[in-house]
């Protein structure tokens, strides 16, 4: 009991020592060197006289170290995005593979870091190192920029004794899955500012140019033609209860938003609607097998038991449908059956897929088959949005042209109208 409670105080002043550590200001400082060149730098240090002594002891004559003053706004930093772990895998895989240890190549990385809240977290992470911690228990203090999928990863590269090229497929894995997700949102982005752009032009014409029309019509006494008289309701409807429009659009998205989140089966229903729609479902298909194969080939290489690979691959493939098929496919595993049958039950893996996955067992290159069908469908996720956006362009131009165009036109009706009795 004693032993227990000594190794909890140990653990809580290790704790707090690597928390002083991180608060420690940051002087920027400007030093000679031997040759009298000017050299500049930062440095964490609790006082600035310090910095001048450590200065001195590498052979550098300080000149000016003043405490880097802290932001206005933002000072903890941004939040910690995919992207960032991404490039940051990629950076300590290299290092790694270059026979840089461990801790220095965190320290190098934390030190370049922009973002200063990812700059404490892998500053923990290094600390935490050198006090005895694995990488894999390390990373596990942050679970949401290191998910499971990532964390056993290292594990398993931790426990093979290959962890730098463990961290170069997780570097490789995580640059592909990334470029996925932006080449969809760069898909999704033009359509949508487009109908945003055509909502907002028809809102400031309903509200400011129809009315001076429909005056300019009631003071002329002039029969409306149908369009125009929908124009003219329209306008005035909205002159009263604009707030009603826009509160309602904005109420209906968030009560989506909201109910994907908390309801499994409506988000199911969702994204079974949104993979039946001609291009973006298929888009949103393959996107998906690519990850599932990404995913599960890395882990699979990595040496993970096939079903508990499964586990974290069900997450990653960025699809509540198909994260529900692979958990499906996970027992299926579980009790003896082949991969390539599960797959085969869920209905939603093309015969091309399942009939690699079938080969890959039978040959004992499971891991290089699922690697071939990522490679396929991210190529032709690229190939799709691409082609959706050649296609969305001249599409959005004719949707907001008839928009504005068609209101333009009931406006000017009743002036051809009259134009034409004169």
């Amino acid at each position: 009991m004693a032993t227990a409670t000594a190794a909890t105080k140990n653990t809580r002043q290790q704790a707090a020592q690597r928390a002083q550590i991180t608060q420690m200001p940051t002087f920027e400082w400007v030093a000679l060197d031997k040759r009298g060149k000017r050299m500049t730098g930062s440095m964490a240090a609790k006082n600035g006289t310090l910095v001048k002594a450590e200065l001195r002891r590498q052979g550098m004559n300080p000149q000016t170290v003043k405490e880097r003053s802290k932001p206005l706004f933002g000072g903890s930093g941004g939040s910690v995005t995919p992207r960032d772990v991404a490039i940051f895998s990629r950076q300590i895989a290299t290092m790694m593979a270059s026979g840089v240890p461990m801790v220095q190549s965190f320290e190098i990385i934390a030190d370049g870091q922009k973002n200063a809240r990812f700059k404490t977290m892998l500053t923990d992470v290094k600390q935490n190192i050198e006090g005895g911690a694995s990488l894999n228990e390390a990373l596990g203090q942050y679970p949401v920029q290191f998910d499971e999928l990532y964390r056993n990863l290292v594990r398993a590269g931790e426990a093979a004794g290959v962890l730098d090229t463990i961290l170069d497929t997780v570097a490789t894995y995580k640059e592909k899955t990334e470029a996925i997700k932006a080449k969809i949102k760069k898909a999704l982005f033009y359509p949508i500012m487009v109908l945003v752009v055509a909502f907002v032009v028809c809102m400031i014409m309903l509200l400011f140019v129809v009315p001076v029309f429909a005056k300019t019509f009631q003071d002329a006494g002039a029969q409306l033609p149908a369009p125009t008289q929908v124009i003219v309701s329209a306008s005035q409807f909205m002159q009263s209860y604009w707030w009603v429009v826009v509160f309602g659009i904005a109420g209906g998205i968030f009560a989506i938003v909201m109910a994907k989140k908390r309801s499994v089966k409506f988000a199911h229903f969702l994204e079974r609607v949104t993979l039946r729609l001609p291009v973006m479902g298929n888009i949103l298909r393959q996107s998906a097998i690519a990850r599932f194969s990404r995913t599960l080939g890395v882990t699979f290489k990595a040496g993970v038991p096939l079903v508990e690979a499964m586990d974290a691959v069900a997450g990653a493939t960025g699809s509540v449908v198909y994260g529900q098929a692979v958990r499906q496919m996970r027992e299926d595993v579980a009790v003896g059956h082949q991969l390539q049958l599960a797959m085969r039950q869920t209905g939603l893996f093309p015969n091309m897929v399942v009939q690699m996955v079938a080969i890959g067992e039978e040959s004992g290159a499971l891991d290089h088959m699922l690697f071939k069908c990522a490679e396929f469908y991210e190529e032709e996720v690229n190939n799709a949005v691409d082609t959706l956006a050649s296609l969305l362009e001249p599409l959005m131009m004719v949707i907001l042209g008839i928009l504005v165009g068609g209101m333009v036109i009931a406006l000017y009706l009743p002036i051809f109208k009259l134009a034409a009795t004169v």
